[in-house]
């Protein structure tokens, strides 16, 4: 659907400029072009032909992080970050998918396996050394300018992934009746397996069979580029492990899958063959923190003595309207001191793979987020979404903090 069928919500924004307020990029930019009020300015721009589409466009549509703050500080509530998408969309159709997105969307991110042997080349570069060599020769600025930099975001990558200790297949718990299927997201597959495997464990400690779904990404990642049709390949080939009443609960520890996995109803049309099955799963998917907040009686006492703070991710908080639940957790647990972090829900500036192609302005970002950090005193920070965990901990390293960086799963 083109973005002139958007035109009326496009056209709702009165330039008032409250988004500036929220907005993270117009906060370390103070550039107009990088707040909502601009990129709406320049969509309608578009939709009334007065600007054309052209190469020049790309980092005014891409140079947003999605995060959904100027949506929540809008009057109207003009989802800018989906009106984005849907011009993001259009843009593609139009100038042309870049190679490197082809492969991951088309040819990785559908098939597990192939990406467990694509993080093992990784996980091999960044634990011998060798990714360090190639950033110093220069070679990783094929994959982009800011590729190089970004590189040393991720520290190092696990060995082998989750799904090879946990092979998809239904695992006995100790509850009573509960029959839970476990989402398995990239990141927590192929960066926080650790976090994977304490999830699973509670999971199975409060469910009577937990399964371990065999499935593929969740189509996030593609959605917010704006490859839309890639985005409902991945979803529709998940949504048949998912459905058919088998399951009282689908469980996911990263809040971002959580959140678009809610969201399926919403990117098949209602004539379409998997509507009642996207219906069905969204309906019964949960995030872990929404879980384990019923669930939990005893905790683990990690974090006795500890002072301890939260971070939101946007997908949690505005995606899913999840802000008290984890916090409900952690001010339970014996023993640790539970300290809010000012500015909680701001984005840090991960989104994803957004440091990849804008590592300056995810720098700007998260250097926000960790002044926020220190203020707080904590000796643990805690969230719920693996690129989160990847930004914060780089922030952390960067900054020379004496603060660890954790999953919620991992201290409960």
């Amino acid at each position: 659907m083109s973005i002139s069928s958007y035109y009326d919500a496009v056209a709702q924004c009165n330039k008032c400029g409250f988004c500036q307020v929220a907005c993270p990029i117009f906060r370390s930019t103070g550039n107009e072009s990088g707040v909502a009020r601009g990129r709406l300015a320049l969509l309608r721009a578009i939709i009334e032909n007065r600007i054309q589409w052209s190469r020049e466009l790309e980092d005014p549509l891409y140079d947003c992080l999605l995060c959904g703050a100027c949506t929540s500080n809008c009057f109207p509530a003009i989802p800018t970050s989906d009106l984005l998408i849907r011009a993001r969309s259009e843009y593609l159709d139009t100038i042309g998918r870049k190679s490197i997105h082809r492969l991951l969307f088309d040819q990785l991110l559908p098939y597990p396996r192939r990406l467990h042997m694509a993080a093992r080349a990784v996980a091999l570069g960044k634990n011998s050394g060798v990714s360090d060599l190639a950033a110093a020769l220069g070679l990783l600025r094929i994959f982009g300018h800011a590729f190089a930099s970004a590189e040393r975001i991720l520290d190092r990558l696990p060995a082998q992934p989750l799904r090879v200790h946990f092979r998809p297949g239904i695992y006995r718990g100790e509850g009573r009746s509960l029959r839970t299927a476990y989402f398995v997201g990239c990141g927590i597959d192929m960066v926080n397996e650790k976090a994977g495997r304490d999830t699973i464990a509670l999971l199975r400690r409060y469910s009577h069979s937990v399964q371990v779904l065999d499935n593929n990404c969740c189509g996030l990642p593609a959605w917010s580029y704006g490859d839309l049709a890639a985005a409902r390949n991945l979803a529709s080939k998940n949504l048949p492990l998912m459905g058919g009443g088998r399951f009282d609960v689908i469980v996911t520890d990263c809040s971002s899958c959580t959140a678009f996995i809610k969201k399926y109803p919403l990117i098949f049309t209602d004539n379409d063959e998997c509507m009642d099955k996207a219906r069905d799963v969204a309906s019964k998917t949960m995030d872990v923190s929404e879980f384990l907040q019923s669930e939990v009686k005893t905790f683990s006492s990690a974090l006795e003595g500890k002072r301890i703070t939260f971070h939101d991710p946007c997908h949690a908080s505005r995606g899913q309207k999840i802000v008290k639940q984890p916090r409900g957790l952690l001010k339970r647990i014996p023993g640790a001191e539970f300290v809010e972090m000012p500015e909680a829900d701001w984005c840090c500036g991960g989104a994803g793979a957004y440091a990849l192609s804008h590592y300056d302005l995810a720098m700007q970002v998260l250097d926000r987020k960790m002044e926020n950090l220190k203020k707080t005193e904590a000796e643990v920070l805690i969230t719920t979404c693996p690129a989160c965990i990847i930004q914060l901990s780089y922030g952390v390293r960067r900054h020379g903090l004496n603060v660890k960086v954790k999953h919620l799963t991992e201290v409960v």
